[in-house]
């Protein structure tokens, strides 16, 4: 059984140690061969680093690497390219570090091609000089290979004047690509995030972007298809359809696919599931975000939004949607063409990050510390229907919010705090929830389905008990029935000044 390649992102060494690995060379050359230019955003832990030393291996002419894949009797293996390889580790937290880091990239650079910059304070300088030498040098074009491009910026996002600094960094060092075309045989950088072709691109308006693009939706991550050949064995006696919705579901216009990361720690720990790459990560700049808007989280549970509006963004003006998006938090669940263009469904991917995400939302919005306790209670009050226990754990959840949580910030000020605080427990749970679901009279605040029933809840925050009746009066349930299953219609009516529930109210439908 082959080795399991966690942690490893160079090629040459899951190729030479036994690792298992997917075979991506088809992607590849279809890749080279129509274009040389290219982009590819993709969340952390995805295999960009692995597809970026797959490509180094390649155009070193490094044919030992390739036996067996599919790509070994396709390649011109005689003609070796000299490679420019820029991978930024560690943080870089202030302008001298940046440009530092920067200098020390190229200077490895040149000792791996066996040259030298005449002046190395000058980023651009010396970054073109080592092309147009590698050139001559070699006797074939540079290829260039740009591994977590936005790293500068993204790392310092909670100071935008350094990120902004990080940013004119970048502009400088990536202008340099363009200015250099005749000397560049090809040209690939990866990155988490894409900002507008205003800031980082703007030197660099010729790379073309296949982050969405249907026919390389697969090259990083792995398919369904995937486990079930190459990690076959690994996964026998595993509940596939349960992987699946654990850890499936990062939809970038073609077949949906896995983290890589978490399967293979999946695998390693015994086909245990859990919050594997979540857990590489914590969303705190996300959650500042969150705070600043005084965001409806239900909204993440099918957010509607424009091409456009994903597609990149600018550093001096955040907004929370294409973070989310690029970030791996949410993915693409429906695509429409609508008369103003594109239009994504986005929502959570799967189980693992709907479940992490708003386990740190409950913890935010509410200031609990150990909120399994009121988890196992709400979950188990609803699989019983006993909505006296349901009522009783929820009213427990905002009385037990510290006073201060109010006081210290504006959560507690707007109408949507409410539905956020039990829409994030309840998706925290890992339930089939629907918010703002669509009816023919309306849109009703929550559905929340289990296996034998059905929730329909509808809050109002100062609403004198109209809760239950709106439900009733537009006949929102008449959508479920025919199911078979249990239909409960629950009015919840908070009080603003109370901080609770003031009003509880269901019968079945």
């Amino acid at each position: 059984m082959a080795k399991l390649p966690i942690g490893i992102q160079t090629f040459s060494e899951i190729r030479q140690e036994g690792y298992a690995y997917v075979d991506k060379t088809p992607l590849i050359r279809t890749l080279i061969d129509e274009g040389k230019y290219y982009f590819l955003a993709r969340p952390r832990r995805f295999g960009k680093s692995l597809l970026i030393s797959t490509l180094q291996a390649l155009f070193e002419g490094r044919k030992e690497l390739f036996t067996g894949l599919d790509i070994e009797d396709k390649w011109d293996w005689q003609t070796r390219y000299p490679v420019i390889k820029i991978s930024f580790g560690g943080v870089a937290r202030s302008l001298e570090d940046m440009k530092q880091d920067v200098g020390n990239i190229l200077e490895e650079n040149q000792r791996r091609l066996g040259l030298s910059c005449k002046n190395p304070q000058d980023i651009g300088g010396c970054f073109k000089q080592l092309i147009w030498e590698a050139q001559q040098k070699y006797g074939q074009k540079v290829v260039i290979l740009v591994d977590e491009y936005d790293k500068l910026i993204v790392d310092n996002l909670d100071q935008i004047e350094v990120a902004k600094q990080g940013r004119e960094v970048l502009k400088d060092l990536y202008s340099i690509i363009k200015d250099s075309d005749e000397y560049i045989r090809f040209a690939f950088l990866t990155g988490v995030s894409k900002f507008s072709k205003v800031s980082v691109f703007s030197g660099l308006n010729n790379l073309e972007d296949i982050s969405l693009n249907p026919d390389y939706a697969t090259l990083c991550g792995y398919t369904q298809h995937d486990l079930e050949t190459v990690f076959a064995e690994h996964l026998r006696g595993a509940d596939m359809e349960r992987v699946r919705q654990w850890y499936n579901g990062y939809n970038f216009l073609g077949d949906r696919v896995y983290n890589p990361f978490d399967i293979l720690l999946f695998i390693k720990n015994n086909k245990v599931f859990d919050n594997y790459w979540f857990a590489t990560g914590t969303p705190t700049f996300l959650i500042k975000l969150i705070r600043k808007n005084n965001y409806y989280i239900p909204k993440l549970d099918n957010l509607r939004v424009s091409k456009g509006l994903i597609d990149s963004y600018d550093i001096e003006d955040i907004e929370l949607e294409p973070i989310l998006f690029q970030s791996g938090y949410l993915s693409i669940n429906h695509v429409e063409q609508t008369d103003f263009g594109t239009e994504y469904s986005l929502k959570f991917p799967n189980r693992e990050v709907a479940i992490s995400f708003n386990d740190v939302i409950v913890r935010y919005l509410t200031g609990s510390g150990n909120n399994l306790p009121t988890k196992k209670e709400l979950l188990t009050s609803l699989k019983q229907g006993d909505l006296q226990q349901f009522e009783n754990t929820l009213t427990g959840v905002f009385a037990s919010i510290p006073y201060t949580n109010y006081v210290n910030n504006t959560i507690g000020s707007y109408e949507g705090y409410y539905a956020s605080v039990v829409y994030a427990y309840l998706a925290s749970l890992g339930l089939d929830l629907t918010a703002e679901d669509v009816t023919s009279k309306g849109r009703i605040d929550l559905t929340v389905k289990l296996e034998n029933r059905i929730y329909i809840i509808e809050f109002k925050v100062d609403g004198e008990g109209r809760a239950l009746e709106q439900i009733k009066a537009r006949g929102y349930h008449h959508k479920f029935q025919g199911t078979g299953k249990d239909i409960y219609l629950i009015g919840i009516d908070f009080d603003s000044e109370q901080r609770n529930i003031a009003g509880f109210e269901w019968e079945k439908g």
